[in-house]
Parts: C-alpha cells; sequence; structure tokens
C-alpha cells in the first residue's frame, strides 16, 4: 500500500503555483502545518494550500523531494534516522545533530532546514497515572525488574502499544528494548497514535509510546517515564522548505524567520489537547497562539 501511494504522489498533477504546505496524518502535525500556512499567509497575502494528512514522514519527504508540496515540519531525531538512515549518534554527540541533518538535506535534497520551532516533541513512554504511584515508577529503567518481583507487587508484565512507525524505525522499539534490556508481554498492539491513549486509559495496553506533547498525556493523568539512559536522540521541531520554492516565493523565509522559537511544548500540549479533546477547529486555534505571540 506504502508503495502504491508514494507512486500516485509521484505521479500527481504539475506542481501548484501556490505554496503548498504538508503535514502527516496526526494533529499535532496538523496544528504546525496550519501554524506554517497562516505565517506565510500573513506574510504574502496570498493563500496558500495544505495538503495534510499524508501519512507518516517517509511519504512526506517523498511529496517534499518530488515537488508536490513545497514545506512541512519534521523532527531532527526524525529526519536522521528514519530519512537520512543514519544511526543514532551516542549522547555526547547529540548536540551535533541539527547541523548533520541541515548540512545532509541541502547536499542530498536541496532542502533548506530552517530555524527550529522552539520545541522538541520527543517519544514519550506513558503509563497509567495509578501505575506509577503504585509501582513508584518514574523512568523507564524502573521497568526493568525480575519477573518474580513484578509478581510479587502484582503486576505482570506490561502489555505495550505503539504507532505504526515506532514499531519498525531505527530509532524505535528494537533498539529501545535492547538499550534497556526490556521485555514486554507478547508483540506491542500497533494503531492509529489517536488510538493509543483511549486503548492506555480503557487498559487494553499498560503502556504506549506516544509524544511528549500530545494532549491525552496531561488531560487524562498519564505518566511520561523519564529516558534515563538518553536512548532517544533530540526531536527538535523543524520547518523543511525546498530551496527552489524559497527562490519562487520569498516571502516563506520571511514567514519561517517569524515563527523560529516561537512555540513552547506546554504550548504545543495545550494547542493539541483543544483540537483532540476539545473538538476546536485547528485554524482558531493557531489564530489564538499566533495573535498571542504577536504574529
Amino acid at each position: 500500500m506504502l508503495v502504491l501511494v508514494c507512486l500516485l504522489v509521484g505521479c500527481g498533477p504539475p506542481r501548484s503555483s501556490r505554496v503548498v504546505i504538508g503535514a502527516k496524518n496526526f494533529t499535532e502535525q496538523v496544528v504546525l502545518g496550519e501554524m506554517l500556512a497562516q505565517e506565510i499567509e500573513a506574510v504574502t497575502g496570498e493563500r496558500v494550500e495544505r495538503r495534510f494528512y499524508l501519512a507518516g514522514s517517509y511519504l512526506c519527504q517523498q511529496a517534499l523531494v518530488g515537488g508536490r508540496i513545497d514545506g512541512y515540519v519534521e523532527y531532527t531525531g526524525t529526519a536522521l534516522t528514519a530519512i537520512l538512515k543514519e544511526p543514532l549518534p551516542p549522547p555526547a554527540e547529540r548536540g551535533g545533530v541539527l547541523a548533520r541533518v541541515r548540512e545532509d538535506y541541502e547536499r542530498r535534497f536541496g532542502v533548506r532546514v530552517e530555524s527550529p520551532l522552539g520545541f522538541e516533541d520527543t517519544f514519550a513512554m506513558a503509563i497509567r497515572g495509578d501505575d506509577a504511584r503504585r509501582f513508584g515508577w518514574t523512568k523507564i529503567s524502573d521497568l526493568v525488574e525480575p519477573t518474580s518481583q513484578k509478581q510479587e507487587v502484582g503486576h505482570p508484565l506490561l502489555r505495550l502499544g505503539v504507532g505504526y512507525e515506532f514499531e519498525s524505525r531505527p530509532d524505535g522499539l528494537a533498539g529501545l528494548e535492547k538499550a534497556y534490556g526490556l521485555k514486554f508481554a507478547g508483540r506491542p498492539r500497533t494503531m492509529e497514535l489517536g488510538l493509543l491513549y483511549r486503548a492506555l486509559a480503557q487498559g487494553q495496553v499498560d503502556i504506549v509510546s506516544g509524544n511528549s506533547t500530545d494532549g491525552p498525556i496531561r488531560a487524562l493523568g498519564f505518566k511520561v517515564l523519564n529516558d534515563d539512559k538518553n536512548y532517544f536522540p533530540p526531536y527538535e521541531a523543524v520547518p523543511l522548505i525546498r530551496e527552489d520554492s524559497l527562490q519562487r516565493h520569498p516571502g516563506i523565509q520571511v514567514a519561517m524567520d517569524r515563527l523560529a522559537g516561537k512555540a513552547t511544548a506546554e504550548e504545543m500540549q495545550g494547542m493539541n489537547d483543544a483540537v483532540d479533546a476539545r473538538h476546536r477547529d485547528v485554524g482558531d486555534v493557531v489564530r489564538e497562539w499566533r495573535r498571542g505571540k504577536g504574529l
């Protein structure tokens, strides 16, 4: 199915004369896509075409390189491992991830990695708040206990829920299990990201690999376990814009400069929650955020 969709993207209609902004298929990405689109519209006075819900990173990358979109927001750790296929750097070298990604995207794809938007959205291993308090779990290493000890405190091996990308990505499940020596109960349950927290709340799974800025984490009282071995690389949110698009539409760069460093993780969590839990229109949510920033 993924191959077919990629072919359809590659054989799509001619490149639009408008600026086209893409986004992956989960709430935060739609919020970020709308953020870019609104700011470009404010700078240029021209309507931006939105192509949201483009599945995951791989399809967005194909659309970007193929010229079907002019830009979208990616995360530096995802760009490094999932797109560039580079190994996870040791913790001491994590500070250079942005520079490596910026250089390789320019050289290989003709894409500019803009300044970070101001927050990271890392993978988050989340559990129910009641379980965190009952077993005293605060970090991922706390899950690595002898089975007998877990049985003594009344908890079996954890049932894991993951999104589709996390199970197969080089910075995902296999590496996490190896880094921490984790063992889960059977194969993980794989589902859309939007269903993970519902499954956790309903007791269908005991731990999920979500994202640190997801709104339901705070709204439902879940606990994010600290990545105490620094397994996950930095995941700074950065706009990716085609160089030829910047030449055709110089206002894009002005908009990206205005957005640089403006968004905090707490603000993103609040916007995600407003769209997900309160069912507010994403355009209204982003407009309110932009007004609050003086944009």
